[in-house]
């Protein structure tokens, strides 16, 4: 599969499109062309700390008018998962008000004293009363679904912890690991994805900045995986990796010409 066969390029945002809140240069070149050529896109975060409609507006001022649809969260991805596997259940959401608005949006019942499953997000609300309250649910045996795997959150000065580090801290009290991650590089996303864009996986590539999430999801399921090494990856995690893209660009505008 070559850059040709590309109906519709998924879109990591932190580290691929901008980093923290600086847009990396050249990238609405890229959605420009990537238009101008007839194709589609999608932005596909793992971010669960905020909703579609935050980034909608984030990328409005960063002077991208994108439609709402254009945007798919690992938390709206984890709301069509839930309605399917346990419809109606009562959830205890580990989040901020923005995944917390996800959920009442996609009519999933939010019950923070007696929950029938666990979910937990990237809570950047976080403090010790929320992890002892999720570890008291998650030790007693409820279903216990995360939104995505990442364990940093790139900035602009480096990292901060993502939803990978408070997973372990749940495992170190728990001994339990999630029974189900929806966000990148697992199926759940990619399924809403699918639905959403009625393409196939051989008409779509994931391009980001993240060897375990983003590269990863295109090697799973046979999409195109293109790194671009604008975030989180360097030439020596690269090299160590047994990860490895399809394809290799600095940034998003790298691409141009080729498109």
């Amino acid at each position: 599969m070559t850059l040709s066969d590309v109906k519709c390029f998924l879109l990591d945002m932190d580290g691929t499109f901008y980093l923290g809140g600086q847009l990396i240069e050249g990238s609405l070149e890229f959605i420009d062309r990537v238009l101008a050529t007839g194709r589609d896109y999608m932005f596909l975060t793992n971010n669960s700390s905020h909703n579609a409609d935050f980034y909608v507006r984030k990328l409005a001022k960063m002077g991208l008018s994108v439609e709402r649809s254009r945007v798919l969260t690992s938390g709206e991805a984890t709301c069509e998962k839930l309605r399917a596997l346990y419809p109606g259940r009562r959830a205890f959401v580990l989040g901020n008000e923005f995944l917390l608005a996800e959920f009442r949006q996609a009519g999933i019942p939010v019950d923070m004293e007696n929950p029938e499953i666990v979910v937990i997000g990237f809570d950047t609300t976080l403090d010790y009363q929320k992890m002892q309250t999720v570890c008291d649910f998650v030790r007693a045996g409820l279903p216990y679904i995360a939104t995505h795997p990442d364990f940093n959150c790139p900035t602009e000065t480096g990292f901060m912890p993502d939803i990978g580090a408070i997973m372990a801290f749940i495992e170190a009290s728990t001994g339990r690991r999630p029974d189900l991650i929806v966000g990148k590089p697992h199926a759940g996303i990619v399924e809403a994805v699918l639905k959403r864009t009625g393409l196939r996986v051989d008409e779509l590539a994931m391009v980001g900045d993240r060897l375990y999430t983003d590269i990863e999801t295109g090697l799973r399921t046979g999409m195109l995986s293109i790194l671009v090494m604008s975030g989180e990856t360097t030439e020596a995690m690269l090299a160590a990796s047994p990860t490895k893209p399809d394809l290799k660009f600095g940034r998003l505008a790298d691409m141009i010409p080729l498109l």
